[in-house]
């Protein structure tokens, strides 16, 4: 079959609602400043799909340094790879800065986490070593996994018997191999906002030998004391031999690092086949990434005011009788029952009648018969924004039992 025309007979789980979906479900056009009221189709609505965590996209000191930094270096420099001639002091700056935040001896920038976290996979591991992964991680992990030569074990979602006798098996493999390990789970799940066990895995080491790489992008700035994480959360920053996270989160930029020790992250600064083999990251967007850490560090209330806003809205929507799973984390997923038609008007209602807009998700990414509708809070949110979403979900959730979202098609304006 032509490559063409097998398309044209597949086009993907999501894919196949394209072009009904297109620009109003699936790639919605959010105008204006960043903020938790924007435009969308030329109206206002309250925004709860930013991962702006800690109201950073629009703070007054963020967007100078921005401005400024912009002025005075433009988006060319520095131009080439770091290896080659990309380097700056600054990147070195942000380096060191974001290192000890973390507690690690080191840290490498990278130009966007998803692909960082593919190419830390691909060179940290080779064909004798073995992987050990959570179930439920996140698809830059599972397409890292898949350029991995060697064997690779994955464990139940947050099920630590199983993850156990999946290290039992791996040891056994890697020993006889002459590899290593390497267990890789998040900090906080991205969809569910549960918690990676990583005290608990931590623990397991002290019966066998591995490594542990977590991918904190949703942890990072909104979890721990100082913010540096779920590994300060659970009190194992020790323990955690690689943290990554993305800017695009809580630091709201682009962007990303990985820390760990001073010769893993050496290794990784000239293996990484993405960093070495693309240009370095543009001198504005690691001067506002300074900048936001130093907000991140200096702030507390930033992460104060997300977590009022976290705690209004979570306890809210229980009260109301609505399943927000096992979230322990700023990331609230709406479980409702329903088809992926009543999905989509339940979610034209929201955006039409009461001017909410968040986010929908549906088979595949969840369960056939479920729908989950994602929010995410943020610092710039208010708690009359919480008690207006709540009424409003109270409304629709009566609406979607009675039946009137019914349909065999997609909504359509």
């Amino acid at each position: 079959m032509d490559i063409f025309d097998k398309i044209s007979a597949n086009m993907g789980p999501l894919g196949q609602y394209g072009k009904e979906a297109h620009g109003y479900f699936a790639f919605p056009k959010l105008e204006g400043e960043i903020s938790a009221k924007m435009k969308f189709r030329g109206k206002e609505v309250l925004t709860w799909s930013l991962n702006n965590y800690l109201g950073l996209a629009n703070h007054p000191e963020v967007r100078k340094a921005d401005a400024e930094a912009a002025k005075e270096w433009g988006l060319a420099y520095p131009m080439g790879a770091r290896i080659m001639s990309g380097q700056t002091s600054k990147h070195e700056e942000l380096e060191s800065q974001l290192a000890e935040f973390v507690g690690k001896e080191d840290a490498y920038l990278l130009n966007f986490g998803y692909q960082g976290m593919i190419s830390i996979i691909d060179s940290l591991v080779g064909r004798k070593d073995v992987i050990v992964y959570d179930s439920e991680s996140h698809a830059c992990i599972l397409d890292g996994l898949r350029l991995h030569m060697g064997k690779r074990f994955v464990f139940p979602h947050n099920n630590m018997e199983n993850l156990r006798k999946e290290l039992e098996r791996a040891t056994k493999l890697a020993e006889k191999q002459g590899g290593g390990v390497l267990v890789i789970t998040e900090g906080v799940f991205g969809m569910a906002g549960d918690l990676g066990k990583l005290d608990e895995i931590a623990a397991l080491k002290k019966d066998f030998d591995f490594r542990i790489l977590v991918d904190d992008a949703h942890g990072f700035g909104t979890m721990g004391k100082t913010g540096a994480g779920t590994a300060e959360h659970f009190g194992v920053s020790d323990k955690i031999d690689l943290i990554f996270s993305t800017f695009a989160k809580s630091m709201a930029g682009i962007g990303a690092f990985v820390a760990s020790n001073e010769e893993v992250v050496s290794y990784l600064r000239y293996n990484m086949r993405s960093q070495i083999f693309a240009k370095s990251l543009p001198m504005p967007m690691v001067i506002g990434a300074m900048k936001r850490l130093e907000l991140l560090r200096t702030k507390p209330e930033l992460k104060a005011n997300l977590w009022k806003i976290v705690d209004a809205l979570q306890s809210g929507l229980k009260a109301e009788g609505f399943d927000l799973g096992n979230t322990q984390t700023p990331v609230t997923p709406v479980y409702l029952n329903g088809t992926v038609p009543e999905a989509t008007a339940l979610t034209m209602d929201l955006r039409e009648n009461y001017n909410i807009f968040c986010s929908i998700v549906v088979y595949p990414v969840v369960p056939k018969g479920q729908i989950m509708l994602r929010i995410i809070p943020t610092a710039a949110h208010t708690i009359e924004d919480v008690e207006y979403t709540i009424k409003a979900f109270a409304e629709i959730a009566e609406k979607l039992k009675a039946g009137k979202y019914v349909s065999d098609k997609i909504a359509q304006l």
